[in-house]
C-alpha cells in the first residue's frame, strides 16, 4: 500500500467517531391531549353537525385523520379517564362510575381516588424527561368532601391547573345566572372545593374558564421550549359539561339549546388559538402529535342521540363512541391527511402504549397494558385491533325501569350487550347497522355463546361489583 492510500485510509477511520457524534438526534416528539367533557359523537361539524360551528376541530380533522370507530372504556366521565391515564380498565382500580362525595363511593364499591400506585402515562413520560402538565378537568379524586386525595402533580405532572374534581391549583366556576345564593355565586361544588384548600384557588367566570386553560397550556408548551424540552399535556376541558353558560352575547334566548351552542362554539374558538400556536410554529408542527376525543357520549337531557342509540352512561354506542381527530403533519402518511379512518378499532386505553411507542419510551418493567399500541393508525396506515373490548355499565345508571344492560363485548363487527347474569342478550352487527336497532341474538346463537363466556369470565377477573352495595 503507497503512502497516500495510507495516509486516506488513516483519516477516514479517525473521522467515522466524530461524523457519527455529529449527527443531530432526532426530536422527541411533543403530545398534546385535548380531552372534552360530554360531547356526543355527533356534535360537532366535521362529525356531522350542520347547526354548530366548530371550525377549528374542522380544519384540525381536515389537516390530519378522523377516527370514526374510537370508543371511549366506559360512558362516564371518571373511569373513562382513568383508562386514558393507565392504559389499563377502570375497573380494575374500582373505579366503575363518576367519582362522588365519601359516602356515595363507599356505597358503589368504589375507590375514592385512583391509586397512585397505578401506571400513568404522564409520571413514564415524566421520568423520561418530557415537562408534564395537566390543564383542566381531573375527576380522578380530590373534591367535595375527599380533601385527603392526591395531588394531581403525585400521577406525574410538573405541572397542574384544574377545578372543583381535583385538589391543587384550581379555577373555581362562578356563574351569572345560577346558584345566586352561593357565596361568588359559585357552583356549590367549587364553594366545596375551597373549604379543602390544598392549592391556590380563583372564582372565575364560567365562560372565562376554558380560555384561560388554554392560555395555561400555551404558556406550558412555551416554558417547555425554552428549556429545550419534550412536553406532554392534558388540556381537559370543562366543556361542554352542564352548567352550560357562554359568555353574555352569546346565550340566544337563554334556553338550553342556544346555550349549549354557545358554548361548544366557544371552546372550539379557544382551542383554536392552541391549535394556530403549534400549527404556525414550524418545530411544534413537524414535532407534536395532538389528540382530539371526548370522555363519553351526549348528556340526554341536552342534546339528541343522532344517529347512534343511548346516551352518556349507557353502554349502547352513543354512550361510548366518541370523535377523535389526530393531527401529526410529521409523523402522518401524506396520503392520509385529512382523511377518514372507518375502519380501525381504537380505544381510550390504547393512548398509554400508542403515544409511548411514538415518543420512543420503553414500557416500564411490570406494566401491563389492556390497550393496544395504535400508532401505525395514528400514523396513517392499517392496524386492525386484535382481540376483544369490554366494558361495564356505571352501577348507579340502571336506567329508570332498570333497561340499560350491565355489560358489553366487542369483537369485529359483532357487540353483544346483557345483564350480569348473562340474560337478556343483544346482539348487532355494527357494520350493518350502528344504530344497534335488530337485535340478531336469536338468529346467530352460537356468536351470543362464545362472546357471553368471555365477556363473563372477564367480567369475573375484575374486582369491582357491579350492583350498588345497600
Amino acid at each position: 500500500m503507497n503512502i497516500a492510500c495510507l495516509a486516506w485510509l488513516v483519516f477516514s477511520i479517525a473521522t467515522i467517531p466524530a461524523q457519527v457524534a455529529a449527527a443531530p438526534a432526532a426530536p422527541r416528539v411533543n403530545v398534546v391531549f385535548v380531552l372534552v367533557d360530554d360531547l356526543g359523537y355527533g356534535e360537532i361539524g366535521c362529525f356531522g353537525n350542520e347547526k354548530i360551528r366548530t371550525p377549528n376541530l374542522d380544519r384540525l380533522a381536515s389537516e390530519g385523520i378522523r377516527f370514526t370507530r374510537f370508543y371511549v372504556n366506559s360512558p362516564i366521565c371518571s373511569p373513562s379517564r382513568v383508562a386514558f391515564t393507565t392504559g389499563q380498565y377502570p375497573s380494575r382500580w374500582r373505579i366503575t362510575s363518576y367519582i362522588d362525595d365519601r359516602a356515595a363511593n363507599e356505597k358503589r364499591g368504589m375507590a375514592q381516588w385512583l391509586d397512585p400506585k397505578a401506571p400513568s402515562l404522564p409520571r413514564m413520560l415524566q421520568s423520561a424527561g418530557y415537562r408534564t402538565a395537566h390543564v383542566g378537568k381531573w375527576h380522578m379524586g380530590g373534591g367535595r368532601d375527599v380533601g385527603e386525595a392526591p395531588l394531581i402533580a403525585e400521577y406525574g405532572f410538573d405541572v397542574t391547573l384544574t377545578q372543583f374534581e381535583g385538589l391543587g391549583d384550581r379555577l373555581l366556576p362562578k356563574l351569572d345566572t345560577l346558584f345566586p345564593r352561593q357565596p361568588h355565586n359559585a357552583h356549590p361544588l367549587a364553594t366545596r372545593s375551597a373549604e379543602l384548600g390544598r392549592g391556590n384557588v380563583e372564582f372565575v367566570r364560567r365562560h372565562e374558564i376554558n380560555r384561560r386553560y388554554v392560555d395555561h397550556a400555551i404558556a406550558f408548551i412555551r416554558d417547555a421550549q425554552e428549556r429545550e424540552a419534550p412536553f406532554y399535556v392534558n388540556l381537559w376541558t370543562d366543556d361542554p359539561h352542564t352548567p352550560l353558560e357562554p359568555s353574555p352575547d352569546n346565550r340566544g334566548d337563554g334556553t338550553t339549546m342556544p346555550m349549549y351552542k354557545g358554548v361548544v362554539e366557544e371552546m372550539d374558538r379557544d382551542l383554536g388559538k392552541l391549535f394556530d400556536v403549534i400549527r404556525e410554529d414550524p418545530k411544534l408542527r413537524q414535532n407534536t402529535i395532538l389528540v382530539f376525543a371526548s370522555d363519553n357520549g351526549h348528556d340526554p337531557a341536552i342534546t339528541p342521540s343522532h344517529h347512534l342509540r343511548g346516551h352518556k352512561a349507557t353502554l349502547y354506542e352513543g354512550g361510548i363512541r366518541t370523535p377523535m381527530i389526530v393531527w401529526w403533519p410529521g409523523g402522518q402518511e401524506a396520503q392520509r391527511i385529512g382523511g377518514v379512518n372507518d375502519t380501525t378499532i381504537v380505544a381510550g386505553f390504547d393512548l398509554p402504549p400508542t403515544i409511548l411507542d411514538v415518543a420512543n419510551v420503553p414500557v416500564p418493567a411490570g406494566v401491563q397494558f389492556d390497550g393496544q399500541n395504535m400508532s401505525n393508525a395514528f400514523r396513517g396506515g392499517a392496524r386492525p385491533r386484535s382481540g376483544l373490548l369490554f366494558w361495564i355499565r356505571p352501577p348507579d345508571r340502571p336506567g329508570a325501569g332498570g333497561e340499560f344492560p350491565d355489560l358489553a363485548v366487542r369483537q369485529g363487527q359483532w357487540k353483544l350487550l346483557m345483564e350480569e347474569d348473562g340474560t337478556n342478550e343483544q346482539l348487532y352487527d355494527l357494520d350493518a347497522d350502528p344504530a344497534e336497532s335488530n337485535n340478531l341474538a336469536q338468529q346467530n346463537p352460537a356468536i351470543v355463546k362464545e362472546l357471553q363466556a368471555q365477556l363473563l369470565a372477564w367480567r369475573n377477573q375484575m374486582p369491582q361489583p357491579m350492583t350498588p352495595q345497600p
